[in-house]
């Protein structure tokens, strides 16, 4: 499994550096510095030179050595994902308020409105989080017959399954709301469907018509009023969403952080075109497709948003500067109400490399494979400053004479600084 990944790997980059100029000279919106240092990250990954590395040694028998080379965090990059998916989950589980019902709710478009998007994403995208949660708050108080406060974590998502361009928001939101008048939380039990498609229909074309405004746009709307009388699909997962948040926040983060295809999915590449598989939603079955190579870098690249942009974001009761003070007052408010959710979250902690790569590979990436003896840290190593941390000359020093303390030694006398290496959380790949 682990060589298929690293030829899939390959054959990723391979794809880009074979046509990366081309593609830019067929489309000039992508002609610019900050995609290029995107792809050039990507490129690199993987390389300790080019990216930098950290090196650890074993101190028993001084045979076992291991060099980890820094990632690159680039949003084109399929090897730089899960540390990002581990930790985001991780932040999720704390950002659940416990009693409190959630659902999953996924806000989509029509096939005629995504051209739009994708002509002015500029313009729109920020306000495409904010009308799905002023829908979502007017859809609950219309049910309800009061002013309700809900809390959403919203994450954009701008692609199907094959990787075409498909903008549609994935909310985890309360299922109610607080009622600040009367400091009470409201639970819906009953959410009308219809009733929400035609909310989200209308905030969705208001918007446009109040973002944009021109003549096509105020045309297009009409016409979408008149093709879908029973408004836009809004999908709403029956049952709660703490018993399952975790596969659901990786599900959603993985999509966010890396382009929208993995690896192993990748089944050839000749040069000129690139065949891959998927699992349609139209079909529930896998389908291949083939397209050619100019296409699927677009398929990948239309994907990245520009540097800085938020694509998971925070409303409501979830909003992380007041989390803490609704906290007290939601629990408060649900002292009240029956069926409350009861111990259906839990706090995940964030994993150190370590721990990742022993889920992965069943095996201590720090244990020596010569003697069993545990490596330290020994090099840092940055492709701009140079070598800026090196045990040798710490030892030469006599740093470790002038201020040792007994418990920074092994059974033997020897220093290990193991401590230093646990408080370095940097997101590391083996190589």
């Amino acid at each position: 499994m682990r060589g298929q990944e690293k030829q899939g790997w390959n054959v990723f980059k391979k794809i880009f550096s074979e046509n990366w100029d081309s593609f830019k000279m067929e489309h000039s919106r992508y002609d610019n510095q900050y995609y290029d240092s995107l792809v050039e990250k990507m490129l690199s990954c993987g390389n300790p030179e080019e990216m930098g590395y950290i090196e650890y040694l074993c101190q028993s028998c001084g045979q076992g050595r291991r060099l980890l080379s820094m990632s690159c965090k680039s949003a084109l990059c399929l090897r730089c994902g899960k540390v990002y998916v581990d930790n985001w989950v991780s932040q999720v589980s704390k950002m659940l308020h416990e009693g409190v019902i959630y659902r999953h709710i996924v806000l989509t478009m029509p096939d005629n409105l995504r051209t739009v998007f994708y002509k002015y994403s500029g313009e729109l995208y920020g306000e495409f989080f904010a009308c799905g949660v002023k829908c979502l708050d007017d859809f609950f108080s219309e049910v309800r017959g009061k002013a309700l406060k809900g809390g959403y974590l919203v994450v954009l998502q701008t692609h199907g399954r094959n990787g075409q361009y498909n903008p549609h928001l994935h909310i985890i939101s309360t299922s109610g709301g607080l009622d600040k008048a009367n400091n009470k939380w409201e639970h819906l039990n009953y959410l009308p469907y219809p009733l929400l498609h035609k909310k989200w229909q209308w905030y969705l074309l208001e918007m446009l018509k109040k973002e944009i405004g021109t003549e096509e746009i105020m045309m297009l709307v009409d016409s979408c009023y008149r093709r879908y009388p029973n408004g836009f699909v809004a999908n709403v997962q029956k049952g709660d969403v703490p018993s399952r948040y975790n596969s659901l926040a990786k599900y959603l983060a993985k999509y966010v952080v890396s382009p929208p295809i993995s690896i192993r999915r990748i089944d050839v590449y000749d040069g000129e075109n690139v065949t891959y598989h998927y699992r349609s939603h139209k079909t529930g079955r896998e389908e291949q497709e083939r397209v050619d190579v100019h296409t699927f870098i677009g398929r990948m690249i239309q994907h990245v948003f520009p540097k800085g942009f938020q694509r998971i974001r925070y409303y409501g009761v979830q909003a992380t500067s007041t989390f803490e003070k609704v906290k007290v007052i939601i629990q408060e408010a649900l002292s009240t109400v029956k069926g409350v959710v009861k111990g259906a979250i839990k706090i995940i902690e964030e994993k150190s490399y370590r721990a990742r790569y022993q889920e992965s590979f069943g095996r201590d990436p720090f244990k020596c494979t010569h003697c069993g003896g545990e490596m330290v840290l020994w090099a840092i190593y940055h492709p701009r400053y140079g070598i800026i941390y090196n045990e040798d000359e710490v030892i030469e020093s006599g740093k470790y004479e002038q201020g040792e303390e007994e418990s920074d030694k092994d059974e033997c006398g020897r220093r290990t600084i193991w401590s230093a290496t646990a408080a370095l959380q940097l997101p590391l790949f083996g190589v």
